[in-house]
């Protein structure tokens, strides 16, 4: 599997410098560059910024992110990392969150498009297939994405 990888990240660990190795999900690059010319991109993930950075500085060829939220900006609930959308700071009618794990949006399921997780997939379709459904929210015709998505239902 090393050999596959699309780019290694050196991250340091107590002390220590380990390599991650990187496998872009099938059909990141377009998936980015549309959602870029739809939306202001801004990644909230529950890692770190040692490690979220510089995977995101190898995964943004198209420089579409426009702000970056890491663990800290997470809140701890139960022991899980949840995403807080008020944290962004952007109006939540117009504020979506894709992510393959529901905990991290159980404060703001109508803002929520599901993901599934993605191990080594290589004919995995899922981010392309969610453009038309990003391309519908990102119309004229929807004032409120919350009034479309709820996947609490």
């Amino acid at each position: 599997m090393l050999h596959q990888a699309d780019f290694t990240i050196p991250v340091e660990i107590e002390g220590q410098y380990h390599n991650v190795y990187v496998i872009k999900r099938p059909g990141v690059d377009q998936f980015m560059k549309r959602v870029g010319e739809l939306y202001e991109v801004v990644v909230f993930t529950a890692s770190v910024s040692k490690y979220g950075d510089p995977l995101l500085d190898q995964l943004d060829i198209h420089n579409v992110v426009h702000h970056r939220l890491f663990r800290e900006s997470c809140y701890n609930h139960q022991g899980n990392y949840v995403k807080d959308l008020s944290q962004v700071g952007r109006d939540l009618k117009e504020t979506i969150i894709i992510d393959n794990s529901p905990t991290s949006y159980i404060f703001h399921p109508k803002h929520a498009v599901p993901i599934s997780s993605w191990f080594s997939d290589a004919h995995d379709n899922e981010l392309l297939d969610l453009i038309p459904v990003l391309e519908d929210l990102a119309g004229p015709r929807v004032a409120d994405v919350s009034l479309v998505l709820d996947v609490s239902l």
